[in-house]
């Protein structure tokens, strides 16, 4: 007898920790203070804690519990269970082993002798993910014993979890092949098929049930293939696995949007559960969502509908969403988040420090696994079987609407004045002319911004933010470093110099702490990669800049170089996209209420004499609507709001933008848009591939493909930069190209940063005095 789908669930937890348990342990284990015996203990324990804390909070069913750990990323534990990536030679049947571990990082994180995976965007979020590479070669087979062990060790603790594979179609779709593979990996879906059934079978002879399969591809329009295709993949895919004579029942997931092509495919390919992104956030794009699945999703698949939005912090509205559920129909239906909650904190009840108003909003993982669990409580005996989850629903509604703390008319009548500008400066020609005096030379050196965050930086600012240093003292520490940095890149021989930031926490929150509009947290970590993590503010208002914000530090770093120094911000939509955002006023609102903020702080900069100005937009890319039709509305209002912020500067600013781990290509008109005299870009793990959307589309101001990837410990040698710059120089003439690392270098530590930097300007040196040089 098979077991019966959960009435309420989850398609994926945070697993860092509640306190970053997660995090520690595995920058613990890196740093060699603990061993592989220790780390796999800590991680054990975390996982057990966190199957605990779900079935207290209402997860109690067998098969509710999704087992989502990573140690580092799901797309590589996927591409390892199915043999896209080779396992080590050697490594035994436990996946934690001192082996296996060591190899798995080392596919993260690179060695000295190798480089890392190449890491992009998880869809449209700030998650990242590692890329696999599919040689012709590569002979896919099936390794389940992660898979296994999750499994076994649960239910040794009580507890019977469904284990969670990345889709196959999803899967080769993110694949990239491998230099002079002759098939694309999406002609090799039925092959690996057939290790996922291999998997399947495994699974369902150690007593698995159920097992999830998450395919966000079906709702995406992917770069070289079609929804058509992508439908039809799944179709086949899925009917070879649904007809497997010894299988676990198959819950198909498709969160971050809604299905077009794919809804009847998978509905008729044989899977038994099929949950569907029906938030709110997608019902606003595609209102017609709902009926659609209504009339498509027989009655012999199990519907799983993720009416709890997975990926913002707002409470949610219980009753519109039980009328969600209501009206599909249906005699049997279950309840869950549109997608994991891996993209939101653990717990409200964590946060001492927000405003009392504003917190009584917000729902993190926790309060979304019982907003899940009240609705499907009510489902079957109706609001009143969760009374206080409904009445707090309810007060929330009313109190957002009418809070002043929210409204702010100054601010809205300045965003409805600035409506129809467009936000272009003179034409780059006069700029780039004007901008001779500047005294540039080619091949320019510099960095993307941030440098290392020493302890005794941080605590600075941990004591500081708690009383313990005053503002003098403060201020005393943060100069000394901002001295540290310039001296550092000074004697390196740097080019164009930045103040290294170290006052600043993270390049989002930073600016947020500033900003009126915004609140932050104190424990509101959420999982960026591996084991970094951001804690995003969370915009709950219009949004406005009472005073400047990095003019001081910038004035001060200028003032202890002759040599031209960076002024730094972070532009309007990346802030967004960093951010928990509004979910009462749309995007483009609250990006232009942003950039005219900004605008006055570039005014100021300007003011102080600091004539070239960063604002950094990486997530420009990150926050591209996944269905193409919605693409070209997105990217008017976006560029336009970040051409606001540098609207009114003078032709000698120049004005910088960077973007990091984007697929180019698919922008490559909207970046030239930006309008930014220089663009710095992610370009170091494709080794410049980049470059050929930038050479084929005619870009023909400065661009700073990064040499350096400052995502891995390794130091780049002076020759692999050389080669990097050399690559570089067929696409783009010396005048034109700069020199930079890949990011900011906060995540590293000054002897790598050192090394690293003083080979990027060797290198740069070296082709300088070479004939690779084109001016």
């Amino acid at each position: 007898m098979t077991t019966p789908f959960p009435t309420a669930t989850i398609t994926g937890y945070p697993r860092i920790g509640a306190r970053r348990e997660q995090k520690k342990a595995l920058e613990a284990y890196w740093a060699g203070r603990i061993d592989a015996a220790d780390f796999t203990r800590s991680v054990h324990t975390l996982r057990i804690d966190t199957y605990h804390r779900l079935a207290q909070l209402g997860l109690s069913e067998d098969y509710a519990i999704p087992a989502t750990y990573s140690h580092y990323d799901h797309v590589l534990d996927t591409a390892l269970a199915v043999g896209l990536i080779p396992s080590a030679p050697g490594d035994g049947a436990d996946a934690d082993s001192a082996g296996s571990l060591e190899h798995y990082f080392a596919l993260a994180r690179g060695t000295a002798q190798r480089a890392p995976l190449e890491m992009t965007k998880w869809f449209d979020t700030n998650y990242h993910y590692l890329v696999p590479e599919l040689a012709d070669s590569t002979t896919f087979t099936a390794h389940p014993q992660q898979l296994l062990s999750l499994a076994a060790e649960a239910k040794a603790a009580g507890h019977l979890v469904r284990p969670v594979l990345v889709g196959p179609v999803t899967l080769l779709a993110l694949t990239k092949s491998s230099p002079g593979a002759t098939t694309l990996p999406l002609d090799r879906l039925d092959e690996l098929t057939l290790v996922f059934r291999d998997l399947l079978t495994a699974l369902s002879h150690a007593g698995v049930d159920w097992v999830q399969l998450d395919e966000p591809a079906l709702v995406a329009d992917i770069p070289g293939s079609t929804d058509a295709r992508l439908a039809e993949a799944a179709r086949r895919s899925y009917a070879t696995l649904a007809t497997a004579v010894d299988r676990p029942q198959l819950f198909v997931t498709t969160p971050y949007g809604s299905l077009d092509n794919g809804l009847p495919t998978l509905a008729e390919s044989g899977v038994d559960a099929l949950g569907v992104d029906l938030s709110a956030a997608t019902r606003r794009i595609d209102p017609d969502y709902p009926r659609r699945l209504a009339a498509t999703v027989p009655s012999s698949v199990h519907l799983v509908a993720g009416v709890v939005d997975g990926r913002n912090v707002w409470a949610d509205d219980l009753v519109s969403s039980l009328d969600v559920l209501t009206g599909l129909g249906r005699e049997s239906v279950s309840v869950s988040t549109s997608t994991s909650l891996l993209h939101v904190p653990y717990t409200v009840s964590q946060e001492t420090s927000l405003p009392v108003d504003v917190a009584s909003w917000l729902s993190f993982a926790e309060e979304k696994v019982t907003e899940v669990e009240a609705l499907a409580a009510a489902l079957t005996d109706g609001a009143v079987a969760r009374p206080e989850a409904f009445n707090r629903a309810d007060r929330v509604r009313r109190t957002r609407a009418s809070s002043t703390r929210v409204h702010n008319a100054e601010v809205a009548a300045r965003t409805a004045a600035e409506a129809t500008n467009d936000g272009f400066r003179t034409d780059s020609a006069i700029r780039i002319a004007a901008q001779e005096a500047l005294g540039i030379p080619d091949l320019p050196t510099t960095t993307i911004g941030s440098f290392p965050q020493t302890a005794e930086v941080r605590r600075a600012r941990a004591d500081h933010r708690a009383g313990r240093l005053d503002d003098a003292a403060y201020e005393q520490a943060m100069r000394a470093e901002i001295d540290r940095v310039i001296g550092l890149q000074e004697e390196l021989g740097l080019d164009i110099l930045v103040h290294g930031e170290p006052e600043r926490n993270d390049m989002v929150q930073y600016f947020a702490e500033h900003l009126d509009g915004f609140t932050t947290t104190e424990h509101g970590w959420v999982q960026s990669y591996g084991s970094r993590c951001t804690r995003p503010p969370i915009l709950f208002g219009d949004v406005s800049r009472p005073e400047p914000i990095t003019v001081g530090w910038s004035r001060y770093a200028a003032s202890r170089t002759p040599r031209p120094v960076k002024g730094m911000l972070t532009g309007p939509v990346t802030i967004l996209a960093w951010s928990f955002v509004r979910d009462d006023v749309d995007l483009r609102i609250s990006a232009d209420q942003i950039g005219l903020a900004l605008a006055d702080e570039v005014a100021d900069l300007e003011a102080a004499g600091i004539g070239i100005i960063q604002v950094d937009e990486p997530a420009l890319r990150e926050l591209l609507p996944l269905r193409s039709r919605d693409r070209a509305e997105y990217l008017d209002w976006s560029v336009r709001a970040f051409r606001l912020v540098s609207a009114h500067v003078s032709p000698q600013t120049q004005i910088h933008t960077h973007l990091c781990y984007s697929e180019f290509g698919e922008i490559i008109e909207a970046i030239n848009a930006l309008d930014a005299d220089v663009t710095s870009i992610e370009a170091a793990r494709s080794r410049m591939e980049v470059l050929d959307d930038i050479d084929g589309f005619g870009f023909a101001r400065g661009i700073g493909p990064g040499i350096y990837d400052i995502h891995s410990p390794r130091v780049p040698s002076v020759e692999e930069l050389r080669e990097l710059i050399e690559a570089a120089l067929k696409h783009v003439p010396a005048h034109r190209l700069w020199i930079n690392p890949d990011c900011g270098l906060k995540t590293r530590d000054y002897p790598e940063v050192r090394a690293s930097l003083a080979n990027l300007v060797a290198a740069r040196q070296e082709v300088l005095e070479s004939a690779q040089v084109t001016v």
